[in-house]
């Protein structure tokens, strides 16, 4: 038996669920239109009596395509409607009651995600504020990543992913729900095209979450640890990498389908120019079969091998052995050392009349394990450093201090 209980016309709930009735029941006639808002209304009237939040959130997105295809409606008139269905969740006691409300509203939302794409998105972070629950706000932002990427408007999340770190402390996620996480965020910044280095950063941090402890779990990250890779060797402005410490990208140097592509990384992190040009010699087609231009990746490995004289040559690398390294001309020595220099991978001065190239500073292609711990010892050295002259400036002034006479001279 329906229970009803008078309820005015003004509440937003009532209001929404017999405007997107009427609308739905429109084209049945008006005896039939009256019958079913009627019914529609009390079936909504009961679910707020009874707490029923899930099955009043399921009632009233029924109708809210249409609502989104109507020409009666402004974008405004969308949001408020909209606003009042995902209010919804704040009057539910329950966490998991609440999240399977969100699904609702995402689902709905998700349906048509070209046809006003931003205002969808609008609705989505409002359902996002509106929640509590560290999850469900997890779940809300991942759909909105997908709404943006499939309705073309990545340009109004990717503000977000300032806030990333703050969201991750807030959301306290599992590790499959961060792995989620960033590649969902990798693939939308490689989709706007807006930052390749950010989206070549988020896909590594997606890789960083494998380890060797679960060899099934590491196998789902392989075909993602060969794009990452292509995506490395293909970028023009990404020299450095930690890669090849991760075991979602050493699994590869085993597989026999990938070796080639776990080479390839290797010959860019840690040779020169001589190993790839014998590597592409040998492996022209696969090369062409990942879409890298052979050209483009001469012009990067002569760039890394640049680096590679600066961090081995003790400071001073001859003009002769950049030339013999790079494979170039005479007159191409100091024109590739401007173009390191711009890429701001070295600081060199060019002695031309010593035809040498002093170096100044120079980046580290990798930043591992090893990296880390020189850091580490000249960190330890300076303190040590800093702190025996400190002592040598404290041990002086005491002297001074105690030397008889010292506190001031007279001449008469």
């Amino acid at each position: 038996m329906t229970t009803i209980v008078p309820t005015s016309e003004e509440d937003p709930t009532l209001a929404v669920v017999r405007l997107t009735s009427e609308l739905s029941w429109a084209d049945a006639g008006p005896e039939v239109a009256e019958q079913q808002v009627s019914r529609l209304c009390g079936e909504a009237q009961e679910c707020m009596v009874r707490g029923r939040m899930l099955d009043l959130t399921s009632l009233m997105l029924t109708s809210a395509d249409l609502i989104f295809s109507s020409s009666k409606f402004s974008e405004k008139d969308l949001e408020c409607i909209f606003t009042v269905i995902c209010n919804l969740v704040t009057n539910s006691e329950s966490l998991d009651e609440t999240l399977e409300m969100a699904k609702l509203i995402c689902a709905k939302v998700l349906q048509q995600p070209t046809d006003k794409p931003a205002l969808r998105l609008k609705i989505l972070f409002n359902l996002y504020n509106l929640l509590e629950n560290a999850y469900s706000r997890f779940y809300v932002y991942m759909k909105a990543l997908d709404l943006a990427r499939n309705g073309k408007v990545t340009e109004l999340v990717i503000p977000s992913f300032k806030m990333l770190d703050r969201f991750l402390n807030e959301w306290n996620l599992k590790v499959k729900d961060q792995r989620e996480l960033f590649l969902n965020v990798s693939n939308v910044l490689k989709e706007s095209k807006s930052s390749m280095k950010d989206a070549f950063k988020f896909r590594t941090k997606y890789l960083a979450t494998f380890n060797n402890e679960d060899p099934y779990t590491l196998g789902e990250a392989k075909e993602e640890a060969v794009l990452t890779i292509i995506e490395f060797v293909r970028a023009s402005d990404i020299f450095q990498s930690d890669l090849l410490d991760m075991p979602a990208i050493a699994q590869l140097e085993k597989d026999a389908k990938y070796t080639l592509v776990y080479q390839l990384l290797k010959i860019f992190l840690t040779q020169r120019l001589d190993a790839y040009l014998d590597f592409q010699a040998a492996n022209s087609a696969l090369l062409e079969s990942y879409g890298l231009v052979h050209e483009n990746c001469i012009t990067k490995m002569r760039l890394i091998s640049l680096v590679d004289l600066a961090l081995n040559e003790s400071g001073r690398v001859p003009y002769a052995l950049i030339k013999d390294t790079l494979q170039i001309n005479d007159d191409e020595v100091e024109l590739w050392i401007v173009k390191a220099i711009t890429s701001k991978l070295i600081k060199w001065r060019m002695d031309q009349m010593n035809q040498v190239a002093i170096v100044c500073f120079s980046t580290e292609r990798v930043f591992g394990q090893h990296q880390w711990q020189t850091l580490r010892e000249k960190l330890a050295t300076w303190r040590g450093n800093i702190a025996s002259v400190i002592n040598t400036i404290q041990a002086n002034k005491l002297t001074e201090d105690g030397a008889p006479g010292s506190q001031g001279l007279m001449i008469r």
